[in-house]
């Protein structure tokens, strides 16, 4: 944490009473802003350029001013979206969403199908938009995903995997590839997405959902999303019950064919391969969430490559 990066930031944006809250990518504080509570982010640095991250904020703004619940941006005292010293971390000032994460007892089928109408909207209304030639963000596509440079890690190479576990997942890459890119050049929906609606991005507040945090938003394909708020709740009994529900809220806003609901279970596996290789990066986290991120990939590339 810099205290000279934090202090420059509450200048910038002429906010005050810092309170910390997360440090998992971003540092993220509570603070006050002309009266109202606001997010305050330190960025982390070498993950998003300064046009990505002014993208991303931009693109949240068009959201909310468009009905879409998601934080809105909040400008510096001299207009930008982002600020920061010279040399130190970029900063951003979001809207303070009220509510909590969505946890166990929240994630039911009434949740999923408000949760998938959220996710369908968020793409109408992006469609809709004629995104300014600034706005850049990279790119959950095949090659993002599982191409020789993923934009979360080579996951096949964890050190949590033996050589039996690395062939399954060189094998259910090779497989899902092939897949995904055919369901592309079939014109699969694609575009703008959230790419991490998982329970910690999903403020929950009576029958209001919010979507926060899109610090890994990017183009890609439109039922990634559907994919990744599964990925947390496959193990539950109710699961299918939680994807029905979300798809059939997706499908109350969107249409949502069944060639592309076809590709969600290999979104899922393409979502938990990729997260094996993001826990590579985070050096503070314990040895055994890399053995438990890989043997979740590992188990389940052995399902999909058994069909």
């Amino acid at each position: 944490m810099s205290n000279a990066d934090l202090e420059a930031a509450l200048a910038a944006f002429g906010a005050r009473d810092p309170h910390f809250l997360s440090h998992s990518e971003n540092e993220v504080y509570r603070v006050q802003h002309r009266g109202r509570p606001a997010a305050l982010r330190l960025h982390r640095p070498g993950y998003q350029t300064r046009d990505q991250i002014w993208s991303e904020l931009w693109w949240m703004q068009a959201l909310a001013e468009r009905g879409v619940p998601v934080p809105g941006a909040l400008p510096a005292r001299d207009g930008s979206l982002i600020a920061g010293r010279p040399g130190g971390r970029v900063a951003s000032l979001v809207t303070w969403v009220e509510g909590v994460p969505l946890a166990d007892d929240t994630a039911t089928p009434a949740a999923f199908h408000r949760i998938g109408a959220l996710l369908a909207r968020l793409h109408n209304v992006t469609d809709q938009l004629d995104l300014p030639a600034r706005f850049t963000r990279h790119a959950w596509d095949v090659d993002g995903l599982m191409g020789e440079a993923p934009l979360w890690g080579r996951f096949w190479e964890s050190p949590a995997l033996d050589p039996a576990g690395r062939q399954t997942l060189l094998a259910a890459r090779d497989k899902a590839r092939a897949e995904l890119s055919a369901y592309r050049a079939r014109g699969g929906d694609y575009g703008l997405i959230h790419a991490d609606p998982i329970r910690g991005n999903v403020f929950v507040d009576g029958d209001q959902v919010t979507l926060i945090d899109f610090d890994d938003a990017g183009w890609g394909f439109r039922a990634y999303d559907l994919a990744v708020l599964m990925t947390q709740n496959l193990d539950r009994p109710d699961a299918r019950a939680l994807l029905d529900a979300a798809i059939a809220g997706y499908r109350s806003e969107r249409a949502l064919p069944h060639a592309t609901e076809a590709v969600i279970p290999t979104l899922i596996l393409a979502r938990r391969m990729a997260s094996t290789g993001w826990i590579m990066t985070r050096k503070q986290i314990d040895r055994k969430w890399m053995v438990t991120y890989a043997g979740r990939a590992v188990a389940l590339a052995r399902d999909y490559l058994a069909g």
